[in-house]
């Protein structure tokens, strides 16, 4: 595993290996305040080989969540908690960045609007409508203070995508109206360009972008073409911005279905928009294999690879990867999120490390 095992600078940060641990949402905070055991969960990880940690979805205000005790970092007690983690994560010879979290659908029940980009109803959408005044610069700017290496914005389902997919906004589309094209794109990919650029003013090179192309959640799919037009136009202005990386989720045969249809869009995304960017690392996610994830490091194909719910049930992930070991541990689906009044070590703590 001499490839996956390799330092990499990443703005102004360096990793010490090119396996990362992908955004988890686990629902364990108390009251959205970063706590102890979110603190032994981060640092296992750390310790277990990740060369580079993403936080769960971060929430950037009380409103626009599924998610009750998803963690926060709008207040003080919030930066104060995840600095006890980023110093743990640290010590632990690991980085750590903030993927910074507003929901993008909401339950129409609710009394108030979740605020959002577009006015269409998504399929699939739940999220729960909690006060509050979202605002990414200041999450940023408390990300910081919390001593983050850097921040991620995205994760497929969430704010940032939203414009640019004709299944989710109402802004012409050059498929749809005999608009010029580049006018047009430059519209429906506003709000992503300017909210990395907003964080870029607060976080200089050290930000980064998660995006599925290839993904159906709450609603998020077009057709191929439209679906290369659409992520290849974004990605073509995103590479100019010069983030630390772009992490691109490959296509799941885990595809939500809604009114008997599928309506994700399977393709090959590496393969596909890496043209787009010559000058941003791409790390990959999604189903990758340690022998896979080894050859796309060392063929230049991805600079890195993200894992995720492999690191669940194996703390120690990074460890058995470079070791040779099997992954043994058998992960319990149920405690994938930590539930209100249950023990929050179960699933979460307590699976144990390999034997070396």
């Amino acid at each position: 595993m001499s490839a996956l095992f390799t330092p990499l600078k990443l703005g102004n940060v360096t990793i010490s290996n090119r396996l990362g641990m992908s955004a988890l949402t686990r629902n364990c905070s108390s009251n959205t305040v970063p706590n102890e055991i979110m603190k032994q969960y981060y640092e296992q990880h750390a310790l277990g080989g990740a060369g580079l940690i993403v936080t769960e979805g971060t929430l950037i205000t009380r409103q626009g969540t599924e998610w009750q005790d998803a963690p926060g970092i709008w207040n003080k007690e919030q930066i104060e908690g995840w600095k006890r983690i980023t110093d743990s994560v640290h010590a632990a010879g690991s980085k750590i960045y903030s993927q910074l979290w507003h929901g993008r659908t909401q339950n129409f029940n609710q009394p108030k609007p979740v605020y959002g980009p577009s006015a269409i109803v998504a399929r699939g959408g739940k999220f729960h409508f909690l006060d509050g005044t979202p605002g990414y610069v200041t999450a940023a700017i408390n990300v910081k203070e919390a001593r983050f290496d850097g921040v991620e914005h995205g994760d497929p389902q969430f704010m940032a995508p939203t414009p640019t997919l004709s299944t989710s906004s109402s802004t012409p589309h050059p498929t749809s109206a005999p608009m010029n094209g580049e006018e047009v794109w430059k519209i429906v990919h506003a709000f992503a360009l300017d909210a990395l650029k907003a964080l870029i003013e607060v976080y200089g090179p050290d930000v980064a972008l998660k995006l599925s192309p290839a993904g159906g959640y709450n609603d998020m799919g077009m057709s191929l073409q439209e679906t290369i037009d659409t992520f290849g136009y974004l990605l073509h202005e995103v590479n100019k911005l010069r983030l630390s990386y772009i992490a691109l989720v490959c296509y799941s045969a885990i595809d939500p279905e809604f009114e008997d249809e599928k309506p994700a869009t399977p393709h090959d995304v590496v393969e596909t928009y890496s043209q787009f960017l010559p000058n941003t690392h791409i790390f990959i996610n999604e189903g990758v294999s340690p022998d896979e994830a080894e050859e796309i490091v060392s063929t230049g194909k991805a600079a890195g690879i993200f894992i995720g719910t492999n690191w669940i049930a194996h703390p120690d992930l990074g460890k058995c990867i470079q070791a040779g070991k099997e992954f043994n541990n058998i992960q319990d689906d149920t405690t994938f999120y930590v539930i209100a009044g249950s023990n929050p070590a179960i699933g979460y703590t307590d699976y144990k490390e390999a034997v070396y």
